[in-house]
């Protein structure tokens, strides 16, 4: 399930003690919606994602990203490849939302100038990219991880990861092993074993090694925070037949994470 915010967090937040584990379908839905919304009322996506998105050819030197890119791993124009020594991304620090070519790089198009230009890469919006992967503290302990598994077996599930944060595998984390993203959706703590799906977020499914390294995604403090204000309002909505509109404060708060155009 795609969500910015934890279970674990959803349920401090609302002051439900981890055993309390009855209503946890209504809250990981309520933690869905709520990512939802604030995605869509911001026009980006804020959990990383691999993905090569097409765009249209506007300019031989220059090219406006329609989305945040954290970091271009390809860049391809009417099938012939540019060396990515070749492109400066703008601004100096990621997310990026424009590419320069220099040298003897130029984009062109062929047959036509819509899709011409395809950029492959990490998408995706964070305020602080090099610290948005934390050291779980664990490792895999399959031996190996195969590429069709659907659980992962750690050494200790509820243990404290690398910044004494407590617990270091939680359902709705996103985990990174290698370049393959994994979303957890269940965590044993007596068998230390995580139930997860593999190839999230438009990754690719591997083997991975035993004693691999095990990063869990940390979305900004900021919009995590507001992500479970927002999951909480959901949360307690009573059912009725007519949807409400969200608060003003929850609304007023997302000002600063919305995608506004870029003139290049």
């Amino acid at each position: 399930m795609y969500t910015i915010s934890s279970l674990d967090q959803l349920r401090a937040r609302l002051g439900l003690a981890n055993t309390d584990t009855a209503d946890d379908p209504r809250l990981l839905t309520a933690a869905a919606a709520a990512t939802a919304a604030i995605e869509r009322a911001a026009g980006r996506r804020f959990l990383p994602r691999q993905k090569a998105i097409q765009h249209n050819y506007t300019s031989s030197l220059e090219l406006l990203l329609d989305d945040d890119l954290l970091e271009l791993t390809g860049l391809t124009n009417g099938g012939s490849t540019i060396a990515l020594n070749d492109v400066i991304p703008a601004p100096d620090e990621a997310p990026y939302c424009y590419l320069r070519l220099t040298g003897s790089s130029a984009f062109t198009w062929v047959t036509s100038p819509l899709q011409a230009i395809t950029v492959s890469g990490i998408w995706g919006w964070h305020d602080r990219p090099i610290s948005m992967w934390r050291l779980s503290g664990d490792s895999v302990q399959n031996n190996p991880l195969t590429s069709g598994a659907t659980t992962l077996t750690v050494t200790d599930a509820d243990g404290t990861d690398d910044d004494s944060r407590f617990p270091r595998f939680q359902v709705g984390h996103l985990l990174r092993i290698d370049s393959e993203y994994l979303a957890v959706t269940a965590v044993n703590t007596i068998t230390n074993v995580l139930t997860v799906q593999r190839a999230a977020n438009g990754t690719t499914a591997a083997s991975h090694a035993l004693n691999t390294p095990i990063y869990t995604y940390q979305p900004p403090a900021e919009l995590n925070a507001l992500a479970l204000r927002w999951a909480s309002w959901l949360y307690k909505q009573a059912d009725t037949a007519a949807f409400e509109a969200a608060p003003d404060a929850l609304t007023d708060a997302l000002i600063p994470f919305r995608r506004v155009g870029v003139k290049v």
